[in-house]
């Protein structure tokens, strides 16, 4: 702001202007804002400052459909559905706890739910809502922690479905 304000402001901007310029030109490439103005007094073009509407750059993942306009609003967002559904059935039998082995149950379904969605995100197209991020990014997130807490609902005391020994060897090695 400082520099807008003093009088060699703006003489630095136009410096740093022909530099861009010169790089551009150098490098092969045009401006990025629209045409160059009018060359004035034989000084080089100089590029615009200017914000431009961007033209080249991808929508929003996640402002899709996964389902035609036409179809009611549930139906245009069934992979997120899909995985939310599943993930609060799982909570709700953690919560409810109608039998001995609820927790474990309930944890492998929020972890499924999860790995829905990282196999929804990879095999569909348009998945709506569910895509948050680049596919790359989501695949390698929901399938990860989806891994991780399918993993560890087997490994829940009392009773583990599954025994890891080299992870109880470091549980026993950090706490001595």
């Amino acid at each position: 702001m400082a520099a807008a304000t003093s009088p060699a402001g703006p003489a630095r901007r136009d410096a740093r202007d022909r530099g861009d310029a010169e790089a551009a030109d150098h490098a092969g490439g045009t401006s990025e804002s629209g045409p160059e103005p009018a060359p004035r007094d034989g000084a080089p073009p100089r590029k615009s400052r200017r914000f431009s509407l961007t033209r080249d750059t991808a929508r929003p993942e996640g402002g899709g459909r996964a389902a035609s306009s036409d179809a009611p609003a549930p139906a245009r967002q069934w992979p997120l559905l899909t995985v939310l559904v599943t993930a609060a059935l799982g909570l709700l039998l953690v919560a409810t706890a109608p039998f001995a082995e609820a927790f474990r149950i309930g944890s492998l379904m929020i972890g499924a739910a999860l790995l829905i969605g990282a196999v929804l995100r990879w095999a569909v197209p348009s998945v709506g809502m569910l895509a948050v991020r680049s596919r790359f990014t989501d695949l390698v997130t929901y399938g990860v922690m989806g891994g991780l807490i399918v993993l560890l609902a087997l490994m829940a005391q009392p009773g583990p479905w599954v025994d890891i020994p080299v992870l109880e060897d470091a549980v026993h090695f950090t706490i001595r």
